[in-house]
């Protein structure tokens, strides 16, 4: 009797058991999306279906690099991964009060980061870079306009002539693609604020930090705090001296030098930095001739962002 009268408390536990597993099931989430913007420790998705949506990171938030032709296999990885135009799925199973969905996991294919990488890298043209486009563009332009009336002048035109003003012509529309596109790229940062900036510099074949430039480091950081939604962006550069293997290596390092420091010594969490940017010998800020000038090329930039939808500007 004392077996039979104790049946019905066993199925009462198992049906709110049973009810449990379908509520925690049915609450979990995911959205796939591709991220367009870094906020702090969120991110936003532009997603297919739902539009932009706000995704929370937490020291909690396992970050992985899906791995393998059945994606059978997984690499775990740091959240600064996370970078603008990477393509991500995102599970997670609540919402924070400000109705952000809070990531459990994020998950991303190897190749889909090293394109996302490979596009920072070369967001990044300087404005000499653009100028010497447009100059170019305009001397192509005058080229142009000397042929086209001599031509005029001539009574008869030969074949040849009127295809070397078309090829001229062409070369012109391509170039003005060109730099259409370098503004573009130029442009992908016009949606932050920089409110701070430091730049380290680096002795040849050298990622260590030198001393002089820590203090400036840890003022930058202690800075950041201070700014709502800030994001920290690291790139490293090299000089053109040795190969182009081992400046894209130094570079590497520089980078992840300064992002170690900035969040061990710094105290800024890696939900607030973007990866570290390998920039290579891209965007050299003085002429390679000179001891100077390579020394000025060999550094590492540090900015503070601040996405302008949260300063109103």
């Amino acid at each position: 009797m004392k077996n039979q009268r104790s049946t019905p408390g066993k199925f009462a536990v198992l049906c709110v058991t049973a009810l449990a597993m379908i509520c925690g099931t049915a609450a979990a989430q995911k959205v796939q999306g591709v991220i367009n913007g870094r906020s702090g420790s969120t991110m936003t998705l532009q997603t297919q279906d739902s539009g932009n949506v706000v995704v929370a990171l937490t020291p909690d938030t396992q970050v992985e690099e899906v791995q393998g032709l059945l994606k059978a296999r997984s690499k775990q990885m740091a959240v600064t991964a996370l970078i603008p135009g990477l393509p991500v799925q995102v599970q997670g199973s609540s919402y924070n009060a400000l109705n952000q969905l809070v990531a459990d996991t994020v998950k991303f294919k190897g190749d889909s980061l090293q394109a996302a990488e490979d596009e920072q890298a070369g967001l990044a043209p300087t404005q000499a870079q653009v100028q010497a486009n447009q100059q170019q563009i305009q001397a192509e332009k005058q080229s142009l306009q000397q042929q086209q009336q001599q031509l005029a002048v001539e009574e008869q035109k030969t074949a040849a002539e009127q295809q070397e003003a078309a090829a001229n012509a062409a070369a012109i529309a391509a170039n003005k693609a060109a730099i259409a596109e370098d503004n573009k790229r130029f442009g992908e940062l016009a949606d932050y604020n920089i409110l701070g900036e430091v730049t380290v510099l680096f002795g040849n074949g050298q990622v260590t930090i030198d001393p002089q430039y820590k203090p400036q480091l840890l003022s930058l950081a202690q800075q950041a705090k201070g700014i709502t939604g800030y994001i920290l962006q690291v790139q490293g550069y090299a000089s053109k001296v040795g190969s182009a293997a081992l400046n894209q290596t130094l570079s590497t390092e520089r980078a992840q030098n300064v992002t170690e420091f900035l969040e061990q010594q710094g105290q800024v969490p890696l939900t607030a930095m973007l990866a570290p940017g390998a920039m290579g010998t891209s965007s050299q800020v003085a002429p390679d001739t000179t001891a100077e000038g390579q020394a000025e090329n060999r550094r590492v930039v540090v900015k503070i962002l601040q996405n302008k939808g949260i300063s109103g500007t």
